[in-house]
């Protein structure tokens, strides 16, 4: 059996059992997002940082960038703290995490307006480290798998975002933009993304 290139610069990691170390992250992740669900449905929001987990752990990424997968929307969304994150996993994760994490208030505890968070995000992200692009491709990739299979099923999409369909297909091909990289890991990942951008920007919503 041939060997493609992706095996020799990234050779496969045993995955099984897990640490105790991503155990703990999934339990984190589990308890920090219990009374939240996904975008227009019921379904309970773990699904979305296990799906993240799994996309990097297929791709080749280490345990530390899948378990700051499983964690990426902690800081952002729950009351979890980057310190928390640090003291538990490590100034690794904890430094993904908070790359990962979009300001949500101003400096006097103020909602900040979407367009306005998106596009200082893109910023940070474009200056962000390959651990960091990889797991926003990662989240990036699931939303739009979900957005796909949700107007596959004829569920309402756009109302549920704070912007409307044009400004939230602009910023993902903004985010894309921002995650060039010559690691093949996370090339393999924007393709993908890319590829899904376009079907979901082709169906009517």
């Amino acid at each position: 059996m041939s060997t493609s290139r992706l095996d020799h610069d990234h050779p496969a990691r045993p995955s099984i059992p897990p640490s105790l170390a991503f155990e703990r992250a999934l339990r984190l992740a589990a308890v920090g997002h219990r009374d939240q669900v996904r975008k227009g449905s019921e379904t309970p929001y773990i699904e979305h940082p296990m799906a993240v987990a799994l996309i990097l752990d297929r791709s080749g990424f280490d345990e530390e960038v899948v378990i700051a997968g499983l964690l990426h929307d902690l800081v952002e969304d729950t009351d979890v703290t980057l310190d928390e994150i640090c003291r538990s996993f490590g100034g690794r994760v904890a430094s993904i995490v908070e790359g990962c994490s979009e300001k949500k208030v101003d400096a006097e505890g103020r909602k900040r307006p979407w367009s306005d968070r998106k596009r200082d995000h893109v910023a940070v992200v474009s200056r962000s480290s390959d651990d960091v692009q990889a797991v926003v491709l990662a989240d990036k990739l699931h939303n739009l798998i979900s957005i796909e299979l949700d107007l596959s099923d004829n569920r309402p999409v756009w109302s549920s975002f704070h912007a409307d369909r044009t400004q939230v297909l602009a910023y993902y091909e903004a985010m894309l933009a921002a995650c060039e990289s010559r690691d093949s890991r996370l090339t393999r990942l924007l393709d993908e993304c890319r590829a899904r951008l376009r079907q979901v920007a082709s169906m009517d919503g």
